[in-house]
């Protein structure tokens, strides 16, 4: 556990959500301090506590530092216990088709009447337009919004290796609600904000969309790309490794060129800038491949790493588990997933007056904290007893 800063303490937050995006928006505002309150399906939970292959990794990334209640909310006791969480709460986060909630009872217009003052954060596949009731998911809007094509090679679309589309829609999702509340100690009235999965591939490509009216020629795929820079490129080495090497200057590219005993192409007139250089790659991009294939992968790093510049070895996501810089301190935090295994989960990407947001609560069990939020809420024993059938308990909502 951690004693960083918590500047979101005080807000209480009702996720529902599933998959990524919505967990994410969550996430981050949990390590924060917000209290979030995940709401799950009775008896079961979230169907990503049990996703296969890929999926797998998904609740134990994005569920930390929630609390867990599980409810029927086809049930009307269910959704007396929802409703009345959502009215007592500052934002609400949902991520699920276009209009489920407004089926049950908890759209928009439904809750700002019941509590004027909440933010409703709804994440989307699309945004207002023609589109805006088609289902998606991050490979759907990869495919249509230019990243996969970007991705190539040519004729040969390829999704980027992770749910980026479905992360930072939940981050906009995260922006989106901190302009909502910062708004709302000004007017005292919430706010109803979206994010779209579709909207945010197209932002991650508008430098690409830009680049066509810039110069009237299409962007190539990434492998097939004339790259702005002169050496940008992954190289070979020695011991059958792989390593990024970037030389965006023309002081780097002294910097490069005297670290690898190649000053004849420092004197050569013709790569004088780096806009010269990338006209002549083929004239000396063999020869910087056969320096680095003569040389094993430690070897070229400390060299690099000495110069100053940019460079990566291309590792696997499991191997960043060793990464030094990934276990530095407070960069990950540990927790227990539901095999029992602990694991470190790398905590979110900012650092708050020097810290970075940590763990204050492990993952939730189904329905963990079903007692404590009703308590809060103001339900007495009976009541409890009479909505138990309804909302489960810890014990017996775990998966089988």
């Amino acid at each position: 556990m951690t004693h960083a800063p918590r500047p979101l303490k005080g807000v209480r937050v009702v996720e529902f959500s599933h998959m990524v995006m919505g967990p994410t928006c969550g996430l981050v505002l949990a390590d924060l301090g917000a209290d979030v309150v995940k709401v799950e399906p009775a008896p079961d939970g979230d169907k990503t506590r049990r996703l296969p292959g890929s999926g797998a990794g998904f609740f134990g990334t994005y569920n930390r530092n929630k609390r867990s209640i599980s409810v029927n909310l086809k049930s009307a006791e269910g959704l007396e216990f929802a409703t009345s969480l959502v009215r007592a709460s500052d934002v609400l986060i949902e991520n699920f088709s276009a209009g489920v909630l407004d089926r049950l009872g908890l759209g928009y217009d439904a809750m700002q009447k019941i509590n004027p003052g909440l933010v409703y954060c709804a994440l989307k596949g699309f945004l207002s337009g023609p589109y805006e009731q088609r289902a998606a998911l991050d490979e759907v809007v990869q495919m249509m919004g230019g990243l996969a094509y970007m991705t190539g090679p040519k004729g040969c679309p390829l999704r980027a290796g992770a749910s980026i589309n479905d992360v930072m829609g939940g981050l906009f999702g995260v922006i989106s609600i901190q302009a909502a509340l910062l708004e709302r100690q000004r007017t005292g009235k919430g706010a109803f904000v979206r994010s779209g999965l579709f909207e945010n591939n197209v932002f991650l490509v508008a430098q690409h969309m830009v680049q066509y009216r810039q110069t009237g020629v299409p962007a190539a795929p990434m492998p097939e790309r004339i790259s702005a820079w002169a050496v940008y490129d992954v190289f070979d080495t020695s011991d059958n490794e792989k390593i990024f090497v970037g030389v965006v200057s023309d002081k780097q590219w002294k910097q490069f060129c005297n670290a690898f005993s190649l000053s004849d192409l420092l004197q050569n007139k013709e790569l004088q800038t780096n806009a010269e250089r990338v006209l002549c790659r083929d004239a000396f991009m063999p020869r910087l491949r056969k320096i680095f294939l003569g040389r094993e992968l430690s070897q070229v790093i400390m060299i690099c790493d000495r110069i100053g510049l940019p460079f990566a070895p291309i590792l696997r996501p499991d191997q960043l588990f060793d990464d030094p810089h990934v276990n530095h301190p407070g960069a990950t935090v540990e927790i227990t997933l539901s095999n029992g295994m602990r694991a470190k989960v790398p905590a979110i990407p900012i650092e708050y007056n020097g810290f970075r947001p940590g763990l204050h609560r492990g993952l939730p069990q189904i329905g963990e904290h079903n007692d404590d939020v009703a308590n809060e809420l103001g339900y007495s024993d009976e009541d409890l007893k009479r909505l138990r059938p309804f909302l489960g308990t810890a014990e017996t909502n775990q998966p089988k």
